[in-house]
């Protein structure tokens, strides 16, 4: 999956690049597992606008990915590899030998034709889905479950994995990409390999109406506003910041660095080693 980059035949075409889409097999999806969605663009059950610089786009349809992968001994061939507008990462849709239909999020090289399993007794192979305790050490997978059946949280986007670094009675440790290390229950399963599209976080957008098809709104520095617009506007000339108390948002609380996250969550005790810090 080369990037593509073009001539700089005018200003928005001199530094845009995209993925060469050469693992996509087909345009359209599988009508049956698609629905339709209406874009919020930021705004709540009033209409108003509660979360900035959202709107526009073109129009999507959400595919239905099935990130449970609960269809336990029943082998299912890939039929196609798909682009999905909800995500960075590719789909795969799955054609099962009892006629039921679904996709999944499409490993690194999966090829079209390869069948693939889920539960406790299915093969180490890439896009095979097993229980975090039937995988050897040091694998490298995708689509981690937190909680027993819940679904796939961890690694979910394009070119992402996750580390199976050691298992201790219930718990497996895992290495994350942000470089934390965290333990879950060995129950939780976890789909075998590597993301597809890796080339997705190398490509540059080139120009802002490629950030509008994406339904992207632009966004104004507050140090370009007025004193009554943002807590960074205002002053003669160019200036920086200039607050003694440090970065502001918008409505006046902290900004740039300062931590975010609730103390004593439920998660703390199962955190060994925090991400990397600057």
């Amino acid at each position: 999956m080369p990037v593509k980059e073009y001539r700089p035949t005018s200003p928005g075409r001199r530094s845009m690049s995209v993925v060469v889409r050469s693992e996509v097999t087909r345009e359209t999806p599988e009508r049956s597992l698609v629905k339709g969605t209406k874009r919020g663009s930021g705004r709540n059950n009033q209409g108003k606008l509660t979360v900035r610089h959202r709107g526009g786009g073109h129009k999507r349809r959400y595919r239905l990915v099935d990130f449970k992968r609960t269809r336990d001994g029943i082998p299912a061939r890939v039929a196609t590899v798909e682009y999905d507008p909800n995500r960075s990462a590719y789909i795969a849709l799955l054609n099962y030998v009892d006629g039921f239909k679904s996709y999944m999020l499409a490993p690194m090289n999966i090829e079209i034709g390869a069948v693939v399993q889920s539960g406790p007794d299915a093969p180490v192979a890439p896009g095979n889905c097993l229980p975090l305790s039937r995988m050897p050490l040091g694998s490298v997978v995708h689509n981690v479950e937190l909680k027993p059946g819940r679904g796939g949280q961890l690694a979910r986007s394009a070119g992402s994995f996750v580390q199976l670094m050691a298992k201790e009675g219930d718990w497996a440790f895992l290495r994350l990409p942000s470089g934390e290390q965290r333990m879950v229950p060995v129950a939780c399963r976890a789909t075998l390999g590597r993301v597809s599209n890796p080339d997705h976080s190398n490509i540059t957008v080139g120009k802002a109406g490629r950030s509008r098809w994406m339904g992207k709104r632009p966004t104004v520095r507050g140090l370009a506003m007025n004193t009554n617009d943002h807590p960074h506007g205002g002053g003669e000339g160019g200036t920086d910041i200039g607050r003694k108390d440090g970065p502001r948002t918008k409505w006046g609380k902290p900004a740039l660095g300062r931590k975010t996250r609730r103390t004593r969550r439920e998660s703390d005790r199962l955190i060994l080693r925090r991400r990397k810090t600057r």
